[in-house]
């Protein structure tokens, strides 16, 4: 067995070896360039794309935290107004319970002062019958008339002295 070579330096082999070179330094001049610079083009928007999207990123979070602490004031601002709606409320409460109490009272000091009234009336009435009853028992018994106003002096006297007794 013979070993061969499996390329063979023919002048076929040069022919296309500067063929070859030439076709290179013709793409590399007129197409690897142009190719060179769209890809640079793309590489940079691409990073452009992914610094907006970054800052987008950032910008996003800082609103989200931004958001968070409006509702966290929102939330200690409601419980706030809550906490001085029920205090109003218990202190109006107070406000009324007190007015009744005064309230209750007032009725209470007018209607004993109705009675003191109603009492003293009513004693004078009877005062008064009394002292009638008495002198027309006066005048039956002596059978004549006596002086109505001396008589009922008398009988005011008499029920004074009785009343101091009590």
């Amino acid at each position: 067995m013979e070993f061969k070579p499996l390329v063979g330096l023919t002048p076929e082999l040069f022919i296309v070896l500067a063929n070859t070179l030439i076709l290179f330094l013709v793409l590399k001049k007129l197409l690897f360039e142009k190719v060179m610079h769209v890809m640079d083009e793309r590489e940079a928007g691409i990073k452009s794309d992914m610094e907006i999207g970054e800052r987008a990123k950032e910008e996003g979070l800082r609103l989200k935290s931004e958001y968070e602490e409006k509702i966290d004031l929102a939330k200690n601002e409601s419980q706030e107004i809550f906490d001085k709606a029920r205090k109003r409320a218990e202190e109006k409460s107070s406000e009324i319970i007190a007015q009744a109490k005064v309230e209750a009272t007032n009725i209470k000091e007018k209607a004993s002062e109705d009675i003191a009234r109603e009492r003293q009336t009513v004693f004078n009435n009877i005062k008064s019958e009394i002292s009638d009853m008495a002198l027309l028992a006066a005048s039956k018994v002596i059978e004549k008339d006596i002086d109505k106003e001396k008589h009922e002096d008398l009988i005011d006297d008499f029920i004074k002295d009785v009343g101091d007794a009590r």
